[in-house]
């Protein structure tokens, strides 16, 4: 996974923020977060750091731009026919790729071995995902899926009150890292620098504090 990859990955969570504040208003959640993940590669392209402000704060506004788009387009993200077959094409050679190389191919990879741009790339692999949830990476929690509500005005305040309550049952330490993840929206690795832990330990306490948040909120 290069760069950029790893940090459109790492502040996905800004598209679920967003696309929350739109659910239940007429159009399907998976095209909400579609369009807010196009928003996301559009910040991450033209984001600027000598302007000296955060990236979250540059990249809302986009990812909002792309969803209120929907609304007034009326529809859903419309997916061209090239789109669809280069999408095709792409897991047609990451599964190669991944047999020969035993790893996947990183955007950069795909777009020389298929002879198109990386954004041309991303988009059709956004096309194809299947959306995931605000906490969906569980690669050892037998394929369950974790899910952190986004406090919005559409969430009732029982909901939000719950949430509360067992952030404040957390250790000091993994409130500190809910804090600078979700209400900063720190990157893992901005969060692992002020935390003085490393990117990979971050990831995996998250996954755990994540699951201890879930099962509370199911109890």
């Amino acid at each position: 996974m290069n760069e950029r990859e790893r940090f459109i990955s790492e502040n996905i969570g800004l598209v679920h923020s967003c696309a929350a504040r739109f659910k239940n208003r007429g159009i399907e959640y998976e095209d909400l977060f579609s369009a807010g993940c196009i928003g996301l590669i559009k910040a991450y392209d033209r984001f600027d750091k000598s302007l000296g402000y955060k990236f979250s704060t540059y990249a809302v506004p986009l990812i909002l731009g792309e969803i209120k788009g929907l609304f007034r387009s009326g529809g859903a993200v419309k997916v061209s026919r090239r789109l669809k077959e280069l999408s095709l094409k792409i897991i047609r050679e990451q599964q190669r790729f991944t047999a020969e190389n035993g790893e996947s191919p990183t955007v950069t990879q795909l777009s020389a071995i298929l002879g198109e741009s990386e954004e041309l790339i991303t988009q059709a692999i956004s096309s194809s995902v299947q959306v995931l949830s605000l906490s969906a990476y569980d690669d050892d929690e037998n394929g369950r899926e974790l899910d952190l509500p986004v406090e919005s005005h559409d969430i009732p305040l029982t909901e939000i009150l719950s949430l509360r309550q067992a952030i404040s049952e957390l250790s000091e330490d993994d409130r500190k890292l809910i804090k600078l993840r979700y209400f900063k929206n720190k990157t893992q690795s901005q969060t692992a620098q002020e935390l003085h832990m490393t990117q990979v330990q971050v990831s995996r306490r998250e996954k755990k504090i994540m699951a201890a948040i879930r099962e509370k909120l199911t109890v």
